[in-house]
């Protein structure tokens, strides 16, 4: 049986009989398939299921898809069901922020700033501000994030750590398309020709990972990624690909790296990565 609550003390009267270890998987809704491998690593790893709901207005700029972005709730409703979901909080942006927007928001830091950060400033601001609200209301022992958003996953994983928030952050791995296409709830907004030309995407994480298992340095696993990318369907726009180590600090010359993309498929926005090992330089 999934409970729905929408206000916080509906959700503090739930949450007190939620005994043993609780997970938190926090969604902005519109909930795929993506999301209910998260609900299911939870169900494995804790006692108890929580999830939230809430299309958070802070971490969209004025020319963003917060009005249009996707608001679904009885279909959510149904996946955390289906997921073995405990408890649901929905709540409304008043009940979040019920003295407006907040005047203090988390500062994210110099890796804030980067990659998504400096595409959509202030991004990560509202980001780990909401999270952090969430964490406080919702009391988890464990968080499970997905890597396909990996500088959040990275940037939550840090809050947590150098404010001593009592959370264990759980990253789970992308969930894919047969083709190769990263679940996300923005690709509803995709056309058909717009979804072929999103996976140039995914063709470029594949070229740089295959010239990385060959053994080729950086500039050549950066080298394969461009050329497959602009190789793709035609409609895809990129704006970063770049290779870093694990937690997004300058790439390394040899050992684990992440390869993240992003690109603009018509209006819409995607972002992509996949972790890789680059071989020893002799």
């Amino acid at each position: 049986m999934t409970e729905l609550v929408h206000t916080r003390a509906d959700l503090a009267k739930a949450r007190a009989t939620l005994t043993g270890t609780v997970g938190v998987v926090m969604t902005m809704g519109a909930l795929h398939s993506g999301h209910e491998t998260l609900l299911r690593a939870a169900r494995e790893r804790a006692d108890h299921v929580l999830v939230t709901v809430f299309v958070n207005p802070l971490q969209f700029g004025p020319n963003e898809d917060f009005d249009r972005y996707p608001r679904t709730l009885e279909a959510d409703l149904e996946v955390c069901r289906r997921a073995g979901a405990d408890l649901v909080f929905a709540p409304s942006v008043a009940e979040m922020y019920p003295d407006g927007q907040p005047r203090v928001r988390l500062d994210p830091g110099p890796l804030g700033g980067e990659l998504e950060g400096a595409s959509r400033p202030g991004f990560f601001h509202g980001v780990l501000t909401v999270v952090l609200k969430l964490l406080q209301l919702t009391q988890p022992d464990l968080a499970f994030f997905g890597e396909k958003d990996y500088q959040q996953l990275t940037l939550v994983r840090r809050m947590a750590r150098d404010l001593d928030v009592p959370v264990e952050v759980v990253g789970v791995p992308t969930v894919r398309e047969p083709d190769g296409l990263a679940l996300s709830s923005r690709n509803r907004y995709l056309s058909e020709p717009e979804r072929a030309a999103a996976l140039s995407l995914s063709a470029a994480l594949r070229a740089g990972a295959r010239a990385a298992d060959e053994g080729l340095d950086t500039t050549a696993v950066l080298t394969a990624a461009h050329t497959a990318f602009d190789a793709g369907t035609p409609g895809a726009r990129l704006d970063y690909l770049v290779l870093t180590d694990p937690e997004l600090e300058p790439g390394p010359l040899s050992g684990p790296a992440r390869l993240v993309i992003a690109a603009w498929v018509g209006a819409t926005r995607l972002i992509d990565n996949a972790a890789i090992r680059l071989a020893p330089r002799p």
